[in-house]
């Protein structure tokens, strides 16, 4: 079994651990989630040095009972899970009730900062932000920046604004955001999950669900969602929307009904 990179695997694992631990406080045998990522496609090796990685980075907590090993969330993976279950379910991928409205972001920092500056432009593209001029960025929404700009709070400007002629605002956006490329990942999405002869060979729903999902958190990752108003008439993101969620809930019966049978252990007997 080719094994994917270790970005993807971890990609895959987040995506169990926020559908199937997320509030349901437990933790699952080590056992049991390495089958599972088998089942998803990832190799044994590549799954344990994963898990070993995110228990270091604090993103999963091990729990002995006897011969077992049971891993479960902490309160730095629920936050970062929390974030995905609102980008997935809470979020439309078109802008319809857009106002008109800016967030201007601006940063300065010294030459010797790469690291920092770096970490923040992904922070900006993750959070819908798209590079204006400069160091000057916007997004087409209000954004909470207090998470942004953690750690650079004395170089960061934040403004709200609204264009005034003359600019032309379907131009700003296209020199922003790479229409091209945003628009080929949800058809990709499509290629890959519209119909069934061209869809991944797994071997259940759960596995199913998983490599849906993890395929469309890769979409919807640093997609802005741009004013429906400053968009091309075909644009994919919704349809592309709606057969995620149409095929999500096709697998649900199954995948729950195997999550069921995993041998978990609550929280509280976890950390007693």
């Amino acid at each position: 079994m080719t094994e994917p990179g270790g970005t993807r695997t971890q990609a895959l694992l987040l995506t169990f651990l926020g559908g199937y631990l997320l509030g349901r406080g437990v933790h699952v045998a080590t056992g049991a989630l390495l089958e599972v990522l088998h089942r998803s496609g990832v190799g044994e090796h590549a799954a344990r040095s994963t898990v070993s990685r995110m228990a270091r980075r604090g993103l999963l907590h091990r729990a002995r009972r006897g011969r077992r090993v049971y891993l479960g969330l902490t309160a730095r993976s629920r936050e970062v899970l929390h974030d995905g279950e609102v980008r997935v379910w809470r979020t439309a991928v078109v802008n319809r009730a857009w106002d008109g409205t800016w967030t201007l972001l601006s940063f300065s920092m010294p030459d010797s900062w790469q690291a920092e500056r770096n970490a923040l432009r992904a922070r900006l593209q993750w959070a819908g932000f798209g590079p204006l001029q400069g160091g000057l960025w916007l997004a087409p929404s209000p954004v909470d920046v207090a998470a942004i700009g953690a750690g650079v709070e004395g170089h960061v400007r934040v403004f709200r604004a609204s264009a005034l002629p003359p600019t032309d605002v379907d131009a700003l956006v296209r020199d922003a955001w790479d229409l091209d490329a945003l628009a080929a990942r949800y058809r990709g999405f499509l290629d890959r999950w519209d119909r069934p002869a061209d869809r991944p060979a797994l071997p259940d729903g759960l596995a199913a669900q998983l490599v849906l999902q993890t395929d469309w958190l890769q979409v919807i990752r640093r997609d802005p969602r741009l004013p429906a108003r400053h968009l091309p008439a075909d644009w994919p993101a919704e349809p592309a929307q709606r057969r995620f969620r149409a095929l999500y809930e096709e697998y649900e019966p199954e995948a729950r009904a195997i999550v069921a049978e995993l041998d978990t252990i609550t929280d509280e007997d976890a950390l007693s």
